[in-house]
């Protein structure tokens, strides 16, 4: 049988370390939330004693969240007795509650952050967990800076605060400065002793990623009899942060028959919440993120496109489903093979064209694909059209009469009234619209629906550089809703206004696209 490994998540409290990543009491409890629904066994929620603020969002957190047993709630604390109590008056709401506590063990820590000696840190760490032991049954006590640390006084350290009575101990490679076979053999060895000492303390690790190895040294540390991870969604978390949840738990998954051990997370789940996690702390993920980010499971190269369509599992090791997405994306560029070019056809309908009739439309794609960044469903539209316009006006459907087309804009911005004006083409139709908003993008959007007519609520709206220097690239994503449906889109200029407008018109057709293929506008395009 699997062993069991117990899934620690510090995202509300290390991961809120990043700079400008603070979160209210309502952000705190919403994350708890939907942690508690991916499945993790043990939430930090913060570190009460920093603030009163965090202090009241941690005791929420216990009070909202912790209010049933299948979960653990945490805080941090420092080995002092104003700490734990600071810890224990804001978990003791929820129904498991823990004291967390840290204390360097490294003679870096020990000697030149304490200014104290080896002893006096050892016999500081054992009275605090005595204390805590008085208030909790479960302690848990880390080890900082473990990783660097002199082996012998470690785990003298670890034998001290368990018989004291601590309940799990937490070995942190506090700095990224580890390397998994190292860590590996590390934890190997501590393991070894605490089954001896005593079987039902839990071993667990907490790994930076400074030198980017974070996940790696959880793994190995796993691999090497660690009982629980710590983790942030992400990988967040102070400096280059943490070992991702995300990363750590699909390896785990993915790579079973290596590691023989099983999670509680509901993998399904991930997206959602590294989604959530995103944008309540306004930190982007980087958009090549193991799992989470935008292209962990887009694929634009024509070989390895041509390989997933003829099976998934020659470039895909993870499916998309698996973590809450619906599927791969094939996101048709300059570098897309006919393959892809035509599944995505097919999709829309166009399954009866003949060979030269294919060729001739895919010449037209590589020339619209060498201007444009990606090539959306609709663009495949009006290439559709414009080949039968040039080469046999009998099938010829009028399907650039359906899309919009950005022209022109103009946008004021100022303080007290901004305005945007718009000129959108839908076939040979042109369409102009004003509108005013409480900011130059509420007013160009205000402005462009006004035209389209169409129901659509944003929900998401990302801006991003994607080069340097006065005519770097803005790169805008957004992702409305319509009729219980989320459409994305994407589109880059140098002008974010004008890629603003053009990401919100490829969204807006998105939905034309989603209606034609529901209509009988579908069963014509079969029959081409």
């Amino acid at each position: 049988m699997s062993r069991k490994i117990w899934v620690f998540d510090t995202t509300l409290r290390d991961g809120e370390q990043v700079p400008g990543a603070k979160l209210n009491l309502y952000e705190k409890v919403e994350i708890a939330q939907q942690l508690k629904k991916l499945g993790v066994g043990i939430i930090e929620a913060g570190f009460p004693a920093s603030s009163q603020g965090d202090f009241e969002a941690v005791k929420a957190v216990a009070q909202r969240v912790g209010n049933t047993n299948d979960i653990m709630i945490t805080a941090l604390a420092r080995a002092v007795q104003a700490d734990i109590d600071s810890v224990y008056h804001a978990v003791k709401y929820a129904e498991n509650p823990m004291i967390h506590m840290v204390l360097g063990t490294s003679d870096i820590h020990v000697e030149k952050k304490f200014n104290k000696s080896k002893d006096q840190i050892l016999q500081l760490g054992v009275e605090a967990v005595k204390y805590a032991k008085t208030l909790m049954p479960q302690v848990q006590y880390s080890t900082e800076d473990a990783s660097r640390s002199e082996f012998e006084y470690l785990w003298h350290t670890i034998e001290s605060v368990v018989n004291a009575g601590a309940t799990m101990i937490n070995v942190p490679d506090t700095v990224g400065f580890a390397e998994p076979e190292e860590f590996g053999a590390m934890i190997y060895k501590l393991n070894d002793r605490m089954k001896n000492l005593n079987p039902d303390v839990l071993l667990s690790v907490h790994c930076h990623n400074d030198l980017g190895m974070a996940t790696a040294n959880t793994l190995a540390a796993v691999k090497n009899g660690a009982d629980k991870v710590e983790c942030t969604m992400n990988g967040i978390g102070e400096r280059a942060g943490n070992a991702a949840l995300e990363e750590v738990v699909m390896a785990l998954k993915t790579r079973s028959s290596i590691y023989n051990v099983r999670t509680q997370i509901n993998t399904k789940e991930i997206m959602n919440t590294s989604r959530l996690v995103s944008s309540f702390m306004g930190l982007d993920v980087q958009v090549n993120k193991a799992i989470t980010g935008d292209n962990a499971f887009a694929h634009s190269s024509g070989i390895h496109q041509d390989g997933l369509l003829k099976s998934r599992d020659a470039y895909e090791i993870v499916h998309p489903e698996d973590v809450g997405l619906d599927d791969m994306e094939l996101i048709l560029t300059a570098r897309s093979g006919r393959h892809a070019v035509k599944n995505a056809l097919e999709k829309l309908g166009f399954t009866h064209m003949k060979p030269e009739e294919f060729e001739g439309i895919f010449e037209g794609f590589l020339t619209l694909a060498d201007m444009k960044k990606e090539v959306y469903d609709h663009d495949l539209y009006i290439i559709v059209e414009n080949y039968y316009e040039k080469h046999d006006k009998e099938n010829v459907t009028n399907y650039s009469g359906h899309f919009f087309e950005f022209e022109d804009l103009q946008v004021v911005s100022n303080s007290s009234f901004p305005s945007a004006s718009v000129k959108i083409r839908k076939g040979e139709e042109i369409f102009q619209s004003s509108a005013v908003g409480t900011g130059p993008i509420d007013a160009l959007y205000s402005a462009v629906a006004e035209i389209t007519k169409i129901q659509v609520k944003l929900i998401g709206y990302d801006i991003s550089s994607v080069s340097r220097g006065k005519d770097a690239l803005g790169k805008v994503k957004i992702t409305i809703a319509h009729e219980g449906e989320n459409y994305i889109a994407k589109a880059a200029d140098t002008d974010i206004l004008k890629a603003s407008a053009l990401a919100y018109i490829n969204a807006i057709n998105s939905v034309i696209v989603a209606k034609i293929k529901g209509t009988s506008a579908h069963k014509l395009a079969v029959n081409i």
